[in-house]
This record gives structure tokens, sequence and C-alpha cells, in this order.
């Protein structure tokens, strides 16, 4: 609608007027992210971005939440800010892995003492979680918070994921009538394309921890936050939520998978993604996300389809998700025969 156009709008001029000023500030003060062997650039480059997409969606998301439904969640603002900050100290002066995987416990617990969790999954057959929900719930947010961390390691890649996954919340934001789960959704997609602008060629900055950790935090929250808005078809959130950022959860969980039963420090930076193949294996970083984007896509398309039409057709979805997985598998390994 006009509302949801304009403030998609100002939000992308905002964020994009908003990375140009910090590339400035952070050529400035030196604040680069200097290449090493395991880097995907080759020249010293400015990060922490993402500090702009953060401000651009927590000043937005209280109005947003207050005014539009009144389902303001302070557990999220409070873990987002923590994740904030010790993701932006870790882009300024390096912290412990260990300490940051504490504060992101933190901020799950935080956000589950206010959101809650998920008890059971009516789709799979009224699947009941009990206190398991918790557990599970807890490993989601932390996973995706480090997952989406992981996945930001080649120019335009976690932006262009940021903006699909976005989107597809907010067509199910407007197909279940949650306008505040639409609005939010529309700003985290205009800050991500405002960063897009700025990285996707020749990437003249990163996001940084401190922008990837972040989305990764909300895309978590952002089912247990709908749940709370949500008058019918809540059992459909959690689904949606995994789907639409699935081909970062599948490569960061395999890779991590592989890495551990080789016996390798899995928290130490590597090589070894999916995404780091193809471009090993001479794509460029616009083809490997180009790859990443259409399947993304089409998997996204996909449950909104099956959203649409559950009554008709039930999980189709997943029919598809075995197929595109198989496609991003069989095109690494085409690559990696091939040279």
């Amino acid at each position: 609608d006009m509302i949801g156009s304009i403030i998609f709008a100002v939000g992308s001029l905002i964020s994009f007027l908003g990375v140009a000023l910090y590339r400035r500030w952070g050529v400035h003060n030196r604040l680069f992210d200097v290449p090493n062997e395991r880097s995907s650039h080759s020249e010293p480059t400015p990060h922490g971005a993402g500090i702009v997409i953060v401000i651009v969606c927590l000043v937005t998301y209280v109005p947003i939440s207050l005014v539009v439904t009144g389902d303001f969640s302070w557990g999220y603002i409070s873990g987002a800010v923590l994740i904030a900050l010790v993701s932006f100290l870790d882009d300024l002066i390096s912290i412990r892995f260990s300490w940051r995987l504490l504060v992101h416990g933190l901020a799950a617990v935080i956000l589950l003492a206010d959101a809650g969790t998920w008890q059971g999954v009516t789709m799979l057959g009224g699947l009941q979680l009990g206190y398991w929900g918790y557990v599970l719930t807890f490993i989601w947010i932390v996973w995706m918070v480090n997952s989406y961390n992981f996945m930001d390691g080649i120019d335009g890649l976690a932006g262009l994921q940021a903006i699909i996954a976005a989107s597809g919340w907010i067509v199910l934001g407007f197909m279940l009538q949650m306008p505040a789960l639409y609005l939010f959704s529309a700003i985290i997609a205009s800050a991500s394309l405002g960063f897009l602008v700025h990285n996707m060629s020749s990437s003249r900055i990163f996001m940084g921890d401190v922008g990837s950790a972040f989305l990764g935090y909300t895309f978590a929250a952002l089912p247990l936050l709908a749940r709370n808005m949500a008058n019918y078809a809540w059992d459909l959130l959690p689904i949606a939520a995994v789907l639409f950022v699935w081909f970062f959860l599948f490569d960061s969980v395999i890779t991590l998978i592989r890495r551990a039963l080789r016996g390798e420090k899995v928290w130490v930076a590597h090589r070894e993604h999916f995404f780091q193949r193809l471009v090993a294996s001479g794509l460029t970083h616009r083809q490997v996300t180009i790859i990443y984007g259409i399947l993304a896509s089409l998997l996204t398309f996909s449950v909104l389809v099956s959203v649409r039409y559950r009554d008709d057709i039930g999980l189709a979805m997943f029919p598809v998700v075995f197929i595109l997985t198989a496609v991003l598998l069989i095109t690494v390994y085409q690559r990696r025969v091939k040279n």
C-alpha cells in the first residue's frame, strides 16, 4: 500500500546516505577490514556499516510496534541492542568468540522471557515440543546470529538475502493481516537495500559483524514477534522463518558438521562454505550472490504460494526445498570437478 511504499523509499534513502557517511568516517579513522589468507577480498575495506541498518531498524521498530498494534517487545529491542553492541565492539577492537557467544545466549534468553517460545507445530501432525520448545528456540536464535555472520563473506550476499527474507515477511504479514510485521519487514528490506547499493559490486564497504549478527537475530525473532500479533495461521510462522533463510542455514550447518567431524576449531575463520568454494572455483562474487539470490527467491515464492493455497496444496514447498538444495549441491560439486 501507499504507506508501506513510502516507508520503504524513505528507509532506503536514509540507509543509503547513512552508509555513505559512515564510509567516509570509517576511511578517515582507518577502520579497515585488512585481508588475510582466509579473506575473500584483496584490499583493506572499511567495515561496520551494518550499524546504519541497526539504527534504521530499531528507531522505526519502536513507533511501528507501539502505534500500529501495541505489540512492543522489550525483549527483542533489548536483545538486539546487546547483539549490536558486542558485535560493533568486535568490529572495532576484536572480542573473543566465547564472550560474544555469551552475549548471544543472554540476548536469546531475554527474547524468550518476553516473546515466549514454540510449544508445538500443528502442521507437523500436532507435534508438541513442551519444554524442548525453549531449548530448540534458544538454539535457533543463537545459531541464526552466528549463521548469518558466517555467511557474510562475499560482496552482496548477506544484504541480498536480507532483502529477500524481509520481502517474504512483508508478503506474509500482508496475507495474514499483520500490519506491524508488514511495516517492520519493509524497514528491514529498505535498510538492507540502502546498504547493498554500496556493497554489491567492487565492494566499497562491509556491514561487519554488527550488521550480520543483528540481521540474524532479527530474522530469528520475527516468527516469535509475529506469533504474538497473529490472529490465525500462527503455526506457519516457524516454518516460514526457517525456509526464508534456508540456504544460509543449510550452508552453515553442513560446513560446521564437516569441520567438526575433522576435529577443526569450528569458530575459527575459514574458506569452506559452499559460497566460498564457488568463488574459489572461479566464479565472481556477483555470480555467486546471484545464484544464492535466485535459489532463495524461488524458495521464498514457493513458501508464500503454499501459505496462500494451504488448503489446496498443503506442504507443497517441501519438495521445492529438496530440489533447490540439490541444485546448489550439484553446482558446487560440478564446479569442484571442473577445477
